[in-house]
């Protein structure tokens, strides 16, 4: 049984964004660097904003499914240890269930984008 969430989410600048609606997003600097697409689970999500995009305006959080990518995901350790999701390849927009401009709840944790 994978008890891995079926769901990740990517953090995107608003260039990154269009690139995305353009057909599929091919990664950021960082990403094309690594090799692969750094996604971030619901519970890590937060920490990943805080750690690497602070201060930056006009970000986007786009919800992907992950069984849409097929093998093409890898579950690898990163961060303290746990494990991240990783698209080795593009992410194709119909690969994205809901996207929207990032925003905060009361406590500070990022909001999760609802499709519409």
């Amino acid at each position: 049984m994978n008890d891995r969430p079926a769901i990740a989410y990517k953090v995107l600048t608003a260039d990154q964004m269009r690139a995305l609606e353009g057909d599929a997003f091919e990664g950021a600097p960082i990403d094309l660097a690594d090799g692969y697409i750094h996604l971030s689970t619901r519970d890590q999500l937060t920490e990943t904003v805080d750690k690497y995009f602070a201060g930056q305006p006009d970000l986007w959080v786009a919800a992907i499914d992950l069984a849409a990518l097929g093998d093409s995901v890898r579950w690898e350790e990163s961060r303290g240890g746990a494990l991240f999701p990783h698209i080795y390849g593009p992410m194709p927009l119909e690969t994205v269930i809901a996207y929207g401009p990032l925003e905060r709840e009361d406590d500070g944790t990022v909001k999760l984008p609802v499709a519409g």
